[in-house]
């Protein structure tokens, strides 16, 4: 077996809490989502960096080893990928998601090849899955105000969801609040984790904190379940006020269930769309699962002309990034939003 010790650890190993004593071994069984793997890399194609445990995007080359963790994706703008058991597989996210492309983009870059040779197993040789480094459930005794939470949903992929959310964080770190952040459901990768922080988020929580390299193929209780206690945990380690991003689309079969939810999680939900048809249809689909809109926000907002037709077609406030940042964002919390 290959030596670790020069190996790169990937984006979604970042709770292995000692990885200079885990080792190499071969399968006993066929990998699970979210066992742990190595592999070499056979071929970069258009994408050579790997995201590391502390967010820097190292350099990959031929022959290099990663340790990553079995996933799926599910992104209309690269790829569409499964974690299939086989000799070659890819790297389906910068992070570390280990998968088999199955469609991508016709802009999206090759992704990197690579070889599995292994599970990644502890100092006595038992193989590890993200499950065994998920947080604990926090006590039921942990709760921030349900009209002290807000939910942001979007109408795609790119249509502003997480600049959004960080615009709420800052808009509450700016008002004096300790604000929490979730990244509810994603494929692994830090991006979004150190957007939350560099908005002012005193915690973050996301996904792989719960055991989850990525979520596209877990069960839909389990995300529900998982989201409650993002929300918890958040308010167990002190937050004022929480968001919860939730990825993707409501096109999409997990979001439109996470979204069906919401009224029993959140106190108010903001949609993030591109354009004045996206948000007309997004709030009608989101009344038809019981879900009110608070505010409109995200890409529309760049442009004054699709704001007011926003406005126009849904009746609701839209909300740019300043106006969150310089007050509307506390308005989310406190009660009504204003039209302006």
């Amino acid at each position: 077996m290959k030596d670790l010790s020069a190996a790169k650890w990937s984006h979604v190993t970042r709770r292995v809490p000692q990885p200079h004593r885990c080792r190499l071994v071969g399968f006993g069984k066929p990998p699970q989502l979210g066992d742990l793997i190595v592999a070499e890399v056979i071929s970069t194609g258009g994408r050579d960096r790997l995201e590391d445990a502390h967010g820097r995007r190292v350099h990959l080359y031929p022959g290099d080893l990663v340790v990553g963790a079995c996933g799926n994706r599910y992104a209309t703008d690269a790829y569409e990928g499964y974690y299939q058991p086989g000799p070659r597989t890819h790297l389906l996210t910068t992070g570390g998601v280990i998968g088999t492309a199955v469609s991508s983009h016709t802009k999206a870059e090759a992704p990197t090849e690579i070889a599995v040779i292994g599970a990644l197993a502890g100092e006595h040789g038992q193989p590890l899955s993200l499950e065994d480094f998920a947080r604990p459930a926090p006590s039921s005794g942990s709760r921030v105000p349900i009209s002290r939470v807000v939910a942001v949903v979007g109408s795609s992929m790119n249509s502003g969801k997480t600049t959004t959310a960080a615009a709420i964080v800052a808009g509450w770190t700016k008002a004096g609040l300790a604000a929490g952040a979730a990244k509810v459901t994603g494929s692994g990768s830090g991006k979004d984790r150190w957007t939350y922080l560099d908005a002012g988020a005193r915690y973050v929580v996301d996904f792989l904190d719960f055991g989850m390299p990525s979520t596209f193929g877990y069960p839909a209780d389990r995300l529900e379940l998982a989201m409650t206690a993002m929300r918890d945990a958040l308010a167990h380690d002190g937050a004022d006020a929480i968001v919860l991003e939730i990825a993707d689309g409501l096109l999409h079969t997990e979001t439109r269930r996470l979204a069906a939810a919401l009224p029993d999680v959140c106190g108010s939900t903001v949609l993030a769309v591109a354009d004045a048809l996206s948000a007309s249809t997004g709030v009608a689909l989101l009344a038809e699962l019981g879900v009110r809109v608070a505010a409109v926000s995200g890409l529309v907002t760049a442009s004054p002309l699709a704001t007011r037709e926003t406005m126009a077609t849904t009746g609701l406030p839209v909300l740019s990034m300043d106006r969150l940042t310089g007050g509307g964002a506390v308005d989310l919390i406190a009660g009504p939003v204003g039209a302006t």
